[in-house]
């Protein structure tokens, strides 16, 4: 039930009742009435303090609503000025987004003339120095050297530091002299073991399932239980497959990892690195003190995606490929440059190294090879394959013995080159539906593993008789061979796959 001051007509905060007159008013007002005139307002009649009684109302009760809101248009105009408000910020925080789109692509606008300007200003530099050396040559002078510094070693074409070259002969000279004479280590597995290969173990759920992938593979061979992969999720991960736990998440690339490797070398720290398609090469160091490993290097020479990295067998340089024309070679004591090749014609799609550490063979997205020297980055060979159909070459590897490179021969073929003749010695055809993602010679020299769109096989060199087909897992990005060749590895999708001789 609700009543009104008889004074204000509106509903009373602390209402109190007239024994007299019955009517009820709101104290405040009542009491300033009487006080002014000592008369009840509504009768005339004379009206104490005392003639009045408290109404006790249950305070549960909420408050009665003001006027304004109690009425259908009140309620409309309410809401009306609430949309209008509303509107009012919306227009304004779209005129603050045009204004800062506008500001963005003025930026971007300045950011591509200014590339464009500094293009330029490149190809003029380098058709000046051109034209400086050759005046210098005509006339029989010493070309002048530049001073010290990064564009310089870009620019380099002189070849590696002495100290360098010297460990490069030293390893060469050791690696070919044991390579001749070398055979399968003892204990090895044989043509026959790995017909029986099966599957034995599968690691799964390595990396993120969005965007999902491993995109390369790599072992390591002083614990060969433990393992890297590199995923589309910008991740490099170390696992250890004897306790089944990943030992490393190694962030710090803003797109998919392409490569990864080992540098493992005796009384070294192990080195963990990795190249993505953000045009970065990453260097992890293991910590003795915390078991974990830590930055160490962040590479950032390249102007366009990293296709290939390789430890050389010194163990003590590293190279990188790139879709911007140049390959680069790397000190590991301190990660310098201390090689960048002259621009060439075509960008580079993968790298390998030669096993006696020579020779690194580059493939490019237009079918050719091409072989260069370690030491002096001259080109010591380029190989084409017979297709006419041009094709990326996006894997490459040496045979144990050196003389021997396999490589994709188009989309669905892979190419035996004898390196002494400079001609292909086998051609292998997989199958017109098969997609080449990784070439790989075993160790010993005796077994070539091709990965792809429809699984790996292995095929037994000079033979090439096909001894095994894995196709359980689907599609296959990379392949590894394990200690002794006793196991083969394989990246399908988000799993780590391993097949071996039956137990």
């Amino acid at each position: 039930m609700s009543f009104f001051c008889a004074i204000s007509g509106e509903p009373p905060q602390e209402p109190v009742v007239s024994v007299k007159s019955g009517n009820v008013y709101e104290k405040r007002l009542i009491i300033k009435y009487i006080h002014e005139n000592g008369t009840d307002p509504t009768t005339g009649e004379k009206l104490e303090e005392s003639d009045l009684v408290t109404v006790q109302g249950n305070p549960k009760n909420a408050a009665p609503r003001p006027p304004s809101h109690t009425s259908v248009p009140a309620l409309l105009q309410l809401l009306q000025n609430e949309w209008d408000a509303l509107v009012l910020s919306t227009h304004a925080l779209e005129q603050k987004h045009n204004a800062t789109r506008q500001e963005l692509s003025y930026a971007l606008y300045s950011l591509d003339a200014a590339n464009r300007v500094v293009a330029r200003l490149i190809r003029e530099r380098d058709a000046s120095r051109e034209a400086i050396s050759n005046v210098q040559a005509s006339m029989g002078l010493t070309p002048s050297q530049p001073a010290n510094g990064e564009e310089d070693v870009e620019m380099s074409e002189g070849g590696l530091p002495a100290e360098i070259s010297s460990q490069i002969d030293e390893t060469h000279k050791t690696l070919s002299a044991a390579r001749k004479k070398r055979k399968p280590p003892q204990g090895y597995a044989t043509v026959a073991e790995v017909k029986t290969y099966a599957a034995s173990h599968t690691i799964p759920s390595l990396h993120s399932a969005s965007p999902a992938g491993i995109n390369s593979l790599a072992l390591s061979k002083v614990n060969p239980s433990q393992f890297l992969t590199g995923g589309n999720d910008h991740v490099v991960q170390l696992y250890d497959r004897g306790t089944d736990k990943v030992l490393a998440s190694l962030r710090g690339h803003s797109k998919k990892v392409n490569h990864v490797a080992f540098r493992e070398k005796e009384g070294e720290t192990t080195l963990i690195l990795s190249a993505g398609a953000d045009k970065v090469a990453k260097v992890w160091g293991h910590d003795s003190a915390s078991g974990e490993y830590i930055p160490k290097a962040t590479i950032r020479s390249h102007k366009a995606e990293l296709t290939g990295l390789v430890v050389h067998p010194t163990k003590t340089v590293f190279g990188l490929s790139s879709a911007d024309k140049t390959y680069s070679l790397y000190d590991m004591t301190n990660f310098n440059q201390i090689f960048r090749s002259a621009p060439s014609d075509e960008a580079f799609s993968s790298i390998a190294v030669h096993p006696d550490g020579t020779l690194f063979a580059l493939g490019t997205p237009t079918s050719t090879i091409h072989i260069y020297d370690v030491r002096t980055g001259a080109i010591a060979a380029s190989l084409t394959p017979s297709d006419a159909t041009p094709f990326t070459v996006n894997t490459l590897s040496f045979s144990e013995n050196g003389y021997h490179l396999a490589s994709p021969n188009s989309q669905s073929t892979v190419a035996v080159w004898d390196l002494r003749k400079e001609k292909t010695a086998h051609v292998i055809d997989l199958g017109d539906d098969f997609k080449v993602n990784k070439v790989l010679y075993d160790h010993s020299a005796q077994f070539l593993s091709v990965a792809g769109s429809q699984g790996a096989r292995v095929f037994a060199n000079k033979s090439w008789e096909e001894l095994l087909r894995l196709d359980e897992g689907g599609e296959v990005s990379d392949i590894a061979f394990g200690e002794q060749g006793k196991e083969i590895w394989g990246a399908t999708g988000r799993e780590v796959r391993i097949w071996g001789a039956p137990a």
